[in-house]
């Protein structure tokens, strides 16, 4: 397969102007403020929703998943995931999230194999590359226990492999060097609606949180898989889930 730099890929979602806020254009010599954040919203050419038809329940109990109006709700037991019907190897994701307890864990899983998926039992997570979603309780709950600030995870937006996955994170790097740490803090706290925008081409993962390219890692494998998203212990809901597949 032709791999595909991100600076040759035409995504026209992302051709934004770039101005200032004062109105002036990138060329113009006079100071100018840093550029607001840019949302994708997953409308354009070739996108689509994800909703109760594309998943497949795969450990979780009959009621862990439920879609309502449109949305995706999880009471996060027991720990496990939902899938894709179909795998997917290149493509964009938009996903909205809110945790609805302090220190709610939870995530999407990228490229999950097939493999392990189909070995899961009650209570297992399968291999792939894990956004996680977690809310800020869960560091300070962390501090509490621990007497300690967390080194080894965030609650804004890390990236790892799992299970037997493999990935290269992209800096800053959590001490175990496996771990894409973000480069901004951006999440909103427990019962705020956050937004990811992911991008996985060619074995490479860009996280946006809230509209900003935080973290991601390249190398992965595996690079073709399941999307799934994560039941870890608290409930979470999820809205606004589109994906758009890329050559």
């Amino acid at each position: 397969m032709v791999r595909l730099s991100f600076a040759a890929l035409a995504i026209p979602t992302l051709a934004l102007c770039l101005v200032s806020l004062s109105g002036h254009a990138q060329d113009d010599p006079q100071p100018t403020e840093a550029a607001p954040a840019a949302r994708i919203d997953g409308t354009g050419p070739d996108w689509k929703p994800l909703g109760k038809v594309d998943f497949v329940n795969v450990n979780c109990d009959e009621n862990t998943w439920t879609f309502p109006e449109g949305e995706i709700h999880c009471t996060g037991s027991p720990v496990g995931v939902m899938r894709t019907t179909m795998e997917l190897a290149n493509f964009e994701l938009v996903v909205e999230w809110r945790h609805l307890k302090s220190a709610g864990n939870s995530g999407v899983f990228l490229w999950a194999s097939e493999e392990s998926l189909s070995a899961l039992k009650r209570n297992g997570l399968p291999a792939g590359i894990e956004v996680q979603i977690l809310d800020h309780g869960y560091a300070e709950n962390y501090r509490k226990q621990t007497g300690k600030e967390p080194d080894w995870f965030t609650t804004n937006g890390d990236v790892f492999p799992t299970g037997n996955a493999d990935m290269t994170p992209f800096p800053p790097v959590a001490p175990d060097g496996k771990r894409s740490f973000p480069r901004k803090n951006l999440s909103q706290g427990v019962g705020e609606w956050n937004h990811y925008y992911v991008r996985a081409i060619n074995g490479e993962v860009r996280l946006w949180v809230n509209g900003e390219e935080v973290s991601g890692g390249k190398d992965c494998k595996p690079a073709r898989g399941f999307l799934c998203l994560e039941s870890e212990g608290s409930p979470i809901e999820f809205r606004g889930l589109r994906i758009r597949e890329l050559p």
